[in-house]
């Protein structure tokens, strides 16, 4: 295959996997912005004022805190995936195969070699950090940094399915001011302002010869990130004092992604290099929840959550003269959540918590990627926090998430881009695998109060 040809593939081969990552990792929506919430399966996470974390569960809640504090924390995440009944094979076009031109004619060229070993999502640790400051019994301020979205998945070399994504690394982190106000003993509002910061890299590997020796690919990668702005709205309402109603809105976040494609031969030399921009938006969403306090030791709680993930209806990417590099179809629905949980005040210092989620899928399984391979998910929760003294919280929690076994089936065609003939197939690739995923999250934190 001549130089030129080759350049030419390339770019329509990367352009088509450059961004499906960025849409898919919206499917990895993070739950992780409070331990205390953790232990009670965030059941009553807009309507249950635990601590500082409240910034982010429902503005309106910082109302309820009787004085300063600070509260910070993290979860670690440990994903373990099995991969089984895999399938993987390459066509080529006859001619191309011979050296040639295309002739027009696709050929079977054998299986693809290589493993699955499934342990491509690393561990990590998503982070957290809320301050909240009562200025009287009606008025509070607050803000808050933490992570809503976030994927990762880095796969072994000779991986399968690297043809379809082999590494997707997708980070937005927001940070929120945040004011509140109480009416009265009934009504309680609150509003914050979010500033987003999205950060990406995204990696396919393309063959360069029939062999399809892993060592002789072509490495291609694209990097992307932007800002953008957002708001949430919260309302706390307690008919009696002993149950609170509480309803939180997320707004969507617009971004326009700005990446810069390059495309590494074996031996580490660029063969490509173009830039690209998607128009992207991560969905709102609505939670309510409720928090009934049963004894003076018992609360139980009840939550459900909506996100609007049909927004992702399709990938529009556009190159560097505003061209049409890719447009796929994405086919997002939009999912619900639900939790129950409870806490249970053992004494005066020990809290005990537990609690269990129901996270319904958004993707669809028509296009379900390799890059995010995720399906309904089951979370198990305990927890537990411990006051030492009336001005420190230690929180601690467990969570166990088990997804339903899933299925991928992926294809694709790599293009020719031709002024005369709009482009030529020159040869496609399938990957299919079935998928099943757990998560153990462990986290702790920190609530001090002044």
């Amino acid at each position: 295959m001549n130089n030129n040809f080759k350049k030419l593939t390339l770019a329509a081969a990367i352009a088509a996997v450059a961004f499906t990552g960025q849409a898919q990792a919206g499917g990895y929506q993070i739950n992780e912005q409070s331990v205390s919430g953790q232990g009670y399966g965030h059941a009553g996470r807009s309507s249950n004022v635990n601590d500082a974390t409240i910034v982010f569960g429902n503005p309106a809640g910082m109302s309820f805190l009787d004085r300063a504090q600070v509260t910070a924390g993290g979860t670690y995440l440990n994903v373990n995936s099995d991969i089984r009944n895999v399938e993987a094979s390459r066509t080529l076009d006859a001619g191309v195969a011979m050296g040639g031109a295309p002739a027009g004619v696709q050929v079977p060229i054998g299986g693809v070699p290589g493993t699955n070993d499934g342990d491509m999502v690393p561990g990590a640790l998503v982070p957290f950090a809320f301050y909240a400051q009562p200025v009287n019994e009606r008025l509070a301020f607050g803000f808050g940094v933490y992570a809503p979205f976030g994927a990762k998945t880095d796969y072994e070399n000779d991986f399968q399915g690297r043809y379809f994504g082999d590494y997707t690394e997708v980070t937005v982190i927001s940070a929120q001011p945040t004011v509140s106000y109480r009416f009265n003993d009934q009504w309680a509002v609150g509003v914050g302002i979010t500033y987003n910061s999205v950060d990406g890299e995204l990696r396919r590997q393309l063959p360069t010869d029939p062999s399809f020796n892993p060592t002789g690919d072509i490495d291609s990668r694209v990097e992307g990130d932007d800002d953008g702005w957002g708001y949430n709205i919260g309302v706390i309402y307690q008919p009696v004092p002993e149950t609170t109603l509480g309803l939180t809105y997320r707004s969507k976040v617009d971004y326009t992604l700005t990446g810069d494609f390059r495309a590494y031969d074996p031996a580490g030399n660029v063969v490509l290099a173009d830039d690209a921009s998607l128009d992207l938006t991560t969905p709102e969403t609505v939670n309510f929840s409720i928090t009934q306090e049963m004894t003076d030791r018992l609360k139980l709680m009840a939550g459900a959550s909506w996100v609007r993930w049909s927004r992702f209806d399709q990938i529009l990417v556009t190159g560097s003269q505003g061209d049409t590099i890719t447009q796929e179809i994405q086919n997002y629905s939009n999912a619900w959540a639900y939790a129950l949980g409870g806490e249970y005040q053992l004494n005066s210092q020990l809290a005990l918590r537990a609690g269990i989620t129901l996270d319904f899928t958004p993707s669809d399984d028509e296009y379900r990627s390799v890059r995010i391979p995720s399906d309904d998910r089951r979370i198990f929760s305990i927890g537990a926090g411990w006051s030492p003294t009336d001005d420190l919280t230690l929180d601690f929690a467990y969570s166990y998430l088990t997804e339903r076994g899933t299925s991928v089936s992926q294809e694709r065609s790599d293009l020719l881009a031709s002024d005369a003939t709009g482009g030529v197939p020159i040869g496609g690739a399938s990957y299919s695998a079935d998928y099943k995923n757990e998560v153990h999250g462990f986290g702790a934190q920190l609530t001090y109060r002044f």
